[in-house]
């Protein structure tokens, strides 16, 4: 299941790019699931570990990867901590939600995510409560974002 704690929360990792700059592994680029990520969110085609093929950028290293994209990464390859997913857009939603499908994770945001139509599963530290919808997230998310 998704955790999703709202506002500062004093342990997450904040500047997700520096952390990934420094703490990303070559494997993770190649990873099937990454792979189908990168070529959603940034639409950008991995050659190899460290070539993606970017329709804007051209030919780039991870580390030029959208703030999204790393973060997305992060979060599914540290389980033990809680990343700052406010760098991500609501085109990375959906990615979190796969990634928390066969664990759980935990991630602080300090802005609302649209989640889609569709229903889903968050648990909303903040209150401790479990939200199939973004009619059900939206009130409590706004106290506080």
């Amino acid at each position: 299941m998704l955790n999703i704690f709202y506002g500062d929360m004093a342990d997450a990792v904040f500047n997700t790019a520096s952390y990934f700059k420094y703490d990303y592994a070559d494997e993770w680029i190649t990873d099937p699931f990454i792979k189908e990520m990168i070529l959603d969110v940034d639409s950008s085609t991995v050659l190899d570990s460290g070539v993606i093929d970017s329709p804007i950028l051209g030919k780039i290293p991870p580390v030029q990867l959208s703030g999204g994209v790393k973060t997305l990464i992060l979060v599914k390859f540290h389980t033990d901590r809680v990343f700052n997913a406010s760098t991500c857009g609501d085109n990375c939603a959906k990615w979190l939600l796969k990634i928390a499908e066969k664990e759980d994770r935990t991630i602080n945001l300090r802005h609302l995510m649209n989640f889609g139509k569709d229903s889903f599963q968050i648990r909303i530290l903040n209150t401790n409560q479990i939200v199939y919808s973004m009619k059900e997230l939206v009130p409590i998310a706004g106290e506080y974002v």
